[in-house]
């Protein structure tokens, strides 16, 4: 059961922390291609480059913290309530 819950909360601490580096890349990259286009520059990054951006960052985010082994201090802290958001 001590293994379970320690790799339960590795798993659920690299989902949130995959997720907030998705979510900072997705927004810089919207936000340099949205203040070129109302500067009325050409935009740096076209759709598909886009794609290609969250594709490789996708892969990227994904293969190092899925890689991460999970600590002993995971142990330590208080479980999460069910209605944390």
């Amino acid at each position: 059961i001590v293994k379970a819950v320690l790799w339960g909360r590795s798993v659920f601490d690299n989902i949130r922390k995959f997720l907030q580096f998705q979510l900072t890349v997705n927004v810089v990259a919207l936000t340099i291609t949205f203040l070129s286009a109302v500067a009325g520059y050409k935009p740096p990054l076209n759709a598909i480059m886009m794609l290609w951006v969250n594709l490789i960052m996708d892969t990227m985010g994904a293969l190092a913290l899925g890689t991460e082994p999970p600590g002993d201090d995971l142990l330590n802290r208080r479980s999460y309530k069910r209605d944390a958001s």
